[in-house]
């Protein structure tokens, strides 16, 4: 039986995701030639009609990492999609991102595979202050080399 507070962070998860996400499996099987693959996170949108699948990996993004998500998306597409159904979305949620990375594999060419950094632990106060004057000087910048090139 799932308690309340599973529940609720599940619920909590869905409504970060947007409108529209059912939860289908966590740790869903997929067995090829007698090997087990399992993919972390499994929903259905039913406003994009589409299946998404997640990979949470606790570490740095590696080209292994995108080459599974790319075998999951496929799979959705080729066994468990149906018809009318929209191309399946593969999502790579980490705790480290190299940007380099996904610019030279499988995640440059495909418009339904992403990769996102995430964290474990919520920020300090004095990491939130810092990344708030961070973005405010980028901002700033941006402003201001505007103004020059419209001016």
């Amino acid at each position: 039986m799932i308690t309340s507070k599973v529940t609720w962070k599940l619920q909590e998860f869905l409504l970060e995701l947007g409108k529209g996400f059912s939860f289908v499996a966590r740790q869903k099987r997929i067995t090829i030639e007698g090997d087990h693959y399992y993919v972390d996170l499994v929903f259905y949108n039913y406003i994009l009609k589409c299946f998404v699948v997640i990979d949470l990996k606790a570490g740095k993004l590696t080209y292994q990492d995108i080459g599974q998500i790319d075998f999951y998306v496929r799979y959705f597409e080729d066994k468990v999609k149906l018809k009318g159904d929209n191309p399946t979305i593969g999502i790579i949620l980490c705790t480290d991102k190299n940007d380099t990375m996904p610019k030279y594999s499988v995640l440059s060419d495909n418009e339904n595979l992403f990769a996102s950094k995430y964290m474990l632990y919520l920020p300090t106060e004095e990491e939130l202050t810092h990344e708030l004057k961070r973005e405010r000087e980028i901002i700033e910048r941006r402003i201001e080399l505007d103004g020059k090139i419209d001016g």
